[in-house]
């Protein structure tokens, strides 16, 4: 015979398992790349401040030292950022055009990326 008094208890089925985040792993940084800005005699001083700025957000002065660097070492970085980012800011310099401020330059200056030492 049963009881009716007596209830059966169904025990809640228990919550999902969640792992727990490891602290020990963290996200992983990106390596740095470098865009490095190449010398020519095609381009004024003038062109590469307004292309610095336009395309780095570089204010004036710091991209006079940059023209100055450049143009002294044939080389200078003007950036250090993901490899993403930097093939994007060296397309950039490659798509910025010729210098209209002298009549045999024929395009935009040139430039690469290479591995930034961490």
């Amino acid at each position: 015979m049963s009881d009716p008094q007596t209830k059966t208890v169904v025990a809640p089925a228990p919550a999902p398992v969640r792992p727990k985040p490891d602290a020990q792993r963290k996200p992983g940084k990106l390596p740095p790349w470098n865009v490095i800005l190449l010398n020519d005699d095609d381009h004024s001083y003038e062109y590469v401040v307004e292309m610095l700025r336009v395309v780095f957000g570089h204010p004036d002065e710091r991209g006079y030292q940059l023209a100055k660097e450049v143009d002294s070492s044939g080389r200078v970085i003007v950036l250090t950022t993901h490899r993403e980012k930097a093939e994007l800011k060296r397309d950039q310099i490659h798509a910025y055009g010729a210098d209209i401020r002298i009549a045999a330059c024929k395009g935009s200056m040139s430039s690469v990326i290479e591995p930034a030492e961490a």
